[in-house]
């Protein structure tokens, strides 16, 4: 799909109608009155909010979802007009930054309206934040005369993991574009480049292919493999001999893609080759135990069997891959002890990796859809031999 192809951005009013009501379903069975959303993919997910802006620590953004109806949004005013733009109706602001009382009485107001002293939704679980002062948090429920919390992390979850079509088509969209920047990147990358060179390079592509943003970037190399590959790009410069990895996860309308591709230059070593190639067979296992009902655990399991039948000197990263969708990462994890199940509608990264030798791994990373009949490609499968740029 080309830039010109690109989805519509944004979502209509059915598809943040269509959430709610299913999160309102949850919450009559939990018991929950009111979720208090404070994060920017909860915010964003219920209403259509998008903005660079939550990048600011300044100001804490708040959106209450009642039992019935449309969401609240209690916002600094700076972001009233923005919002306004979605399709919330109910928008309450205030002058920020006000340490004072930074949008805790309004917030009060809305969710006694809400609560009528009942329970709370909050998302407590792993991979949450509460993204608000403790201290303010504290005062808001002194306000709030004994209201109950409960845990809204199941509900949070159950939602975000199964992607509707318009969000599958989002990411599709990037997978596409990233992957032809991939498929490019032996014409603007050569020996010589230093690490910083070729990061510049690679980021300027993907912007130039259609990429909204190239908000994550990782990487490393080095003479025959690679060691460290989340550290900041250096003034290292690429030599015969060495192989490359690069980690991104590029966003269009507010979705990611994330996956990775190695090069070696010149010439590459047994070594490497043979790293590769169980990393790319390792991926062929995990996408075929990748069907409706497996779990991630099983997944994981594939995966690993044929790294470990390769000779891989071991993995302490701790999975090999996970969620995706309006996060870099989301639940869940393919680990050996995650037991979700996977069904239709979940985005998931395959990431296999191997250490081969001392200072040297190899990770592998595609993207795919869980359907009806078993997984799909969203990213353009890598070569299926480690690619040699140059020589």
């Amino acid at each position: 799909m080309t830039a010109a192809q690109a989805p519509a951005r944004g979502f209509p009013p059915a598809e943040f109608e269509a959430r709610c009501a299913r999160a309102q379903a949850m919450m009559a069975e939990a018991g929950m009155d009111a979720l208090l959303l404070t994060t920017e993919p909860e915010v964003r997910y219920f209403t259509g909010f998008l903005t660079q802006f939550w990048q600011s620590p300044t100001r804490p953004w708040f959106v209450v979802l009642p039992a019935a109806g449309k969401p609240v949004a209690v916002v600094p005013r700076i972001g009233a007009e923005c919002m306004a733009r979605t399709w919330v109706e109910d928008i309450r602001t205030w002058s920020s930054p006000r340490p004072e009382d930074e949008g805790v009485s309004l917030l009060a107001e809305a969710l006694g309206e809400a609560l009528a002293g009942g329970t709370l939704g909050l998302a407590q679980g792993p991979e949450t934040h509460l993204r608000m002062p403790l201290a303010d948090f504290n005062r808001l429920f002194d306000r709030l005369g004994g209201a109950q919390t409960a845990d809204a992390t199941p509900i949070l979850r159950a939602l975000r993991t199964i992607k509707s079509e318009a969000e599958i088509a989002k990411i599709a969209h990037i997978c596409g574009v990233v992957s032809g920047v991939f498929e490019r990147l032996p014409e603007f990358v050569h020996e010589g480049l230093s690490e910083i060179e070729v990061f510049r390079r690679f980021k300027t592509a993907c912007l130039e292919a259609g990429a909204d943003d190239v908000a994550y970037l990782v990487g490393g190399s080095g003479p025959g493999g690679y060691g460290d590959i989340i550290s900041p790009p250096s003034e290292r410069r690429l030599a015969a001999g060495d192989v490359l990895i690069l980690d991104t996860g590029c966003v269009f309308d507010g979705y990611f893609c994330d996956f990775d591709r190695n090069y070696a230059f010149a010439h590459a070593d047994e070594a490497a080759r043979r790293a590769y190639a169980a990393a790319f067979e390792a991926t062929d296992a995990g996408f075929a135990a990748a069907r409706p009902g497996a779990t991630c655990a099983e997944v994981f399991a594939a995966m690993h069997e044929v790294l470990a039948a390769a000779g891989s000197q071991g993995d302490d990263v701790g999975r090999y891959g996970h969620g995706l969708g309006m996060q870099l990462t989301e639940w869940p994890s393919n680990t050996a002890s995650d037991a979700t199940v996977l069904e239709p509608g979940m985005v998931l990264t395959l990431e296999p990796g191997m250490a081969y030798a001392p200072g040297c791994v190899m990770v592998h990373e595609e993207n795919i859809v869980i359907r009806e009949d078993g997984p799909a490609y969203l990213t353009r499968r890598a070569p299926p031999e480690l690619p040699v740029i140059g020589g």
